[in-house]
């Protein structure tokens, strides 16, 4: 239950940050244009929201498969050998994200230490920026499941959206279409 209360929060979440950042910009770009003004934060909370956005992003992109990737060497592999790659490109993507975890850490550390605020508001640099943080683990949190899930023999790997493959079956489509205008 607790892990579909989560999903649930972090698909809500990722949606919120969408529609903030769009509405933000809407409304930025209608008050410039059209009322020769503007809000002197709006780009910065724009490209804060917008980071948030990215590496949520990327841990729900890990979760649901939707990462574009190019396997087709991978796939000319037996089985085993597969689930062997599949294992050391989840390791290296765990010590990719530990790296950032490491170092995002540091950053914050120090940007707290200093006490930097953000250009445009009022806000402690170390606490808008923390997503590093937090994304990071929460990559590494679905780095995780995916490795469980290699071993245990439930996935053979990362299941990378088949672009060309998705587009073979749009073409089929529309010619099943044709088809059924002819008869």
């Amino acid at each position: 239950m607790w892990i579909r209360v989560f999903h649930r929060f972090e698909e809500t979440f990722i949606a919120l940050l969408l529609v903030s950042m769009t509405l933000l910009v809407f409304v930025e770009t209608v008050m410039r244009f059209f009322f020769n003004s503007g809000l002197l934060w709006a780009e910065e909370v724009t490209l804060t929201l917008s980071a948030w956005l990215v590496l949520f992003g990327a841990s729900y992109g890990v979760r649901v498969n939707a990462h574009i990737g190019v396997d087709a060497f991978i796939k000319k592999f037996p089985d085993p050998a597969r689930r062997f790659f599949a294992v050391v490109a989840v390791i290296l993507a765990l010590i990719y994200c530990g790296l950032f975890i490491y170092g995002g850490w540091i950053y914050l550390a120090k940007m707290k230490l200093i006490g930097i605020e953000m250009q445009d508001i009022p806000m402690q640099k170390w606490i808008v920026q923390s997503i590093l943080l937090i994304g990071f683990c929460l990559l590494a949190l679905r780095f995780t499941e995916l490795f469980w899930r290699v071993i245990t023999g439930r996935s053979e790997g990362f299941s990378f959206v088949d672009e060309a493959k998705d587009s073979m079956h749009l073409v089929q489509e529309a010619d099943d279409d044709e088809e059924e205008k002819k008869q």
